[in-house]
């Protein structure tokens, strides 16, 4: 689970580190396209300048800037033998995982039925965020944290959380299959 987790946070922390930078460069030239804007559904750009892209009055990636940094101190502390500490530190922390799940299913929603675009950086942060959530919940689970009745379930369900993971990736992709069809016809080119 620590090396998971600091992967995991690591990776999350590099999108959002460069979509921070791409904001950096929006801001310095709003008419420059960046270096994720590569067709006419995959745009950063048109991503960024949404309302969604700011959903509480500063760039979301500042969000994962911050975010993405708890995993990974969370997974050295693991590292360095930190495995029964209290029970409130590990719900705490799970219940943020959960709402960084949340937060990018959410963006996921609006970016493929609202705003019509993907963003590369973004794509990237969701699909360690899924991860993150479901296989650290199970485990979570497991490890009793949640009471005795949720850590049978957890120890039964480990095992297999990859396929709660591969079962929302598939969401994601099939949902994108079947609106971006359609997004491509209405586009202006």
């Amino acid at each position: 689970m620590a090396v998971f987790l600091i992967v995991t946070g690591a990776v999350g922390l590099f999108a959002a580190f460069n979509l921070v930078l791409d904001e950096f460069a929006k801001y310095e030239n709003p008419s420059k396209a960046l270096s994720c804007d590569v067709s006419p559904f995959v745009n950063c750009s048109q991503v960024m300048t949404s309302w969604q892209g700011s959903l509480f009055g500063f760039p979301n990636p500042l969000l994962g800037v911050m975010g993405f940094v708890a995993p990974i101190a969370v997974g050295v502390m693991l590292l360095a033998g930190m495995r029964n500490g209290h029970r409130w530190f590990w719900v705490l922390f799970n219940a943020g995982v959960f709402l960084a799940w949340v937060f990018v299913t959410w963006l996921f929603t609006q970016t493929v039925w609202v705003i019509g675009y993907l963003c590369p950086w973004c794509l990237l942060v969701w699909s360690v965020t899924i991860p993150m959530f479901w296989i650290f919940t199970t485990w979570n689970a497991a490890q009793g944290r949640f009471g005795a009745g949720p850590q049978r379930l957890g120890r039964t369900l480990l095992p297999y959380s990859w396929a709660f993971v591969l079962a929302n990736y598939a969401v994601i992709v099939v949902c994108i299959l079947i609106v971006f069809p359609r997004v491509l016809t209405t586009l202006p080119f």
